[in-house]
């Protein structure tokens, strides 16, 4: 009971310090955001805030530029670097500038990002050893995960099931559970709204499951081709312009001459309006969710800050409203298990998507999401977000051998 006590009362703070860091982060970036979409011209300082952001992680941040990765593999392989403080701060502003100027990111992995590093930064202070440290930063990153989108469960079992796909540390459950419920609780508490996404009926799933099936598939191969398109610009950026100040400038000149041909502004920042609109009956055009999907990539894997999560529910969204125009069912429907089906295949999270989906949208919605998001893990194959997660258990029997590799090691199908 006295174990249970402590770890009660670690991660009570825990979760105060990560909802009270991301409560600040939403409510800056709602600024932000604001001042960007009524001023057009901040889209024109894009390359400059870019080339900013750049200076301030070679200059203050080169250990925490890895970010999400950083702490997946510091999970995995501990040392006495271990997560640094700065990473919070660095995080925080690099987020706000890109957003600031237009750029197509999202704000999970800063409010993980934020929540991690606190958390780590508290172990520390109590001293704990290697082995309940991970514990602590795991908390940490249910506190973020869970606080920036009002989802509790979800975050609980995110930080469990994001190291390594096919695997659940259940040693976490119950601090990291406790932690997402106070720092959601912490951004409730402050009135800190959440966006808010309604499916005003569901069809009798045995009318619809041909559908679903092919719109799995459709979520999965999204799912895929933005881990895929992310990281040829990373790679291609890294190897034409070596310079991160200048890959970020490059990078922020070509965002902008998109955003002026596209004529619309649809697609900067975290394009909720856009995602709303992927839930009305009248839906988007066709082609919305590859214009995201290519901005996004674009924008991330220049060097800008910020997260794939919330660009990733646009994705999604915005592809279920396309199908769901071809195949003529309710377009708040399939946005909904778009939402949700291509951040599970992108993340290899699949059970704490699920939970999402049903925080978000009730559990009315449980089985065509259970369908489409287990279609959509299965056919995004070995490909993610985040590099550093490791394959606990093989999404294919062939790569079985594999097991334990990071996703940048695998000969991936």
């Amino acid at each position: 009971m006295r174990q249970i006590g402590r770890w009660t009362g670690l991660a009570v703070i825990i979760g105060l310090a990560a909802g009270l860091a991301s409560a600040f982060f939403l409510v800056s970036l709602a600024w932000v955001t604001s001042l960007q979409t009524n001023n057009w011209w901040l889209l024109l300082s894009l390359p400059l805030l870019g080339g900013l952001v750049a200076w301030l992680y070679q200059r203050f941040g080169t250990n925490v530029a890895a970010g999400n990765n950083l702490i997946i593999e510091q999970l995995h392989n501990p040392d006495s670097a271990g997560i640094p403080l700065r990473m919070a701060p660095l995080v925080l502003l690099g987020t706000l500038l890109t957003h600031l100027g237009g750029g197509s990111a999202g704000r999970e992995g800063t409010a993980v990002q934020m929540g991690a590093s606190l958390a780590a930064r508290i172990g520390r202070w109590w001293r704990l050893p290697q082995a309940e440290w991970r514990l602590v930063v795991m908390m940490g990153i249910s506190a973020g995960f869970s606080s920036v989108f009002g989802t509790p469960i979800a975050g609980t079992i995110f930080a469990m099931e994001v190291l390594a796909f096919g695997v659940l540390r259940y040693e976490a459950l119950l601090p990291c559970l406790v932690a997402a419920l106070v720092g959601d609780g912490v951004v409730r508490w402050l009135n800190v709204a959440h966006s808010h996404y309604h499916v005003a009926s569901v069809p009798d799933l045995s009318m619809i499951w041909a559908i679903l099936v092919v719109a799995g598939i459709c979520f999965g191969l999204a799912s895929s081709a933005f881990a895929i398109w992310t990281e040829l610009v990373q790679t291609w950026s890294r190897r034409w312009l070596p310079n991160p100040i200048l890959r970020a400038v490059v990078g922020g000149g070509l965002i902008v001459m998109i955003s002026f041909l596209l004529n619309t502004r649809d697609y900067n920042g975290l394009s909720l309006p856009l995602l709303a609109r992927a839930f009305e009956p009248q839906g988007v055009v066709p082609w919305a969710f590859a214009l995201k999907l290519l901005l996004t990539g674009l924008t991330l894997g220049v060097g800008f800050k910020g997260g794939e999560v919330t660009p990733l529910f646009v994705i999604g969204a915005t592809l279920g409203s396309t199908l769901a125009q071809l195949f003529g069912v309710p377009a708040d429907l399939l946005a909904a298990l778009g939402f949700i089906a291509v951040f599970a295949g992108a993340a290899n999270t699949p059970i704490a998507c699920v939970l999402m989906g049903v925080e978000l949208f009730g559990s009315t919605l449980l089985g065509p999401l259970m369908l489409t998001t287990c279609i959509a893990y299965s056919v995004s194959g070995h490909r993610g977000i985040y590099a550093a997660q490791r394959v606990g258990w093989a999404k294919r029997q062939h790569l079985g051998y594999q097991t334990g590799k990071r996703l940048d090691q695998l000969d991936v199908d």
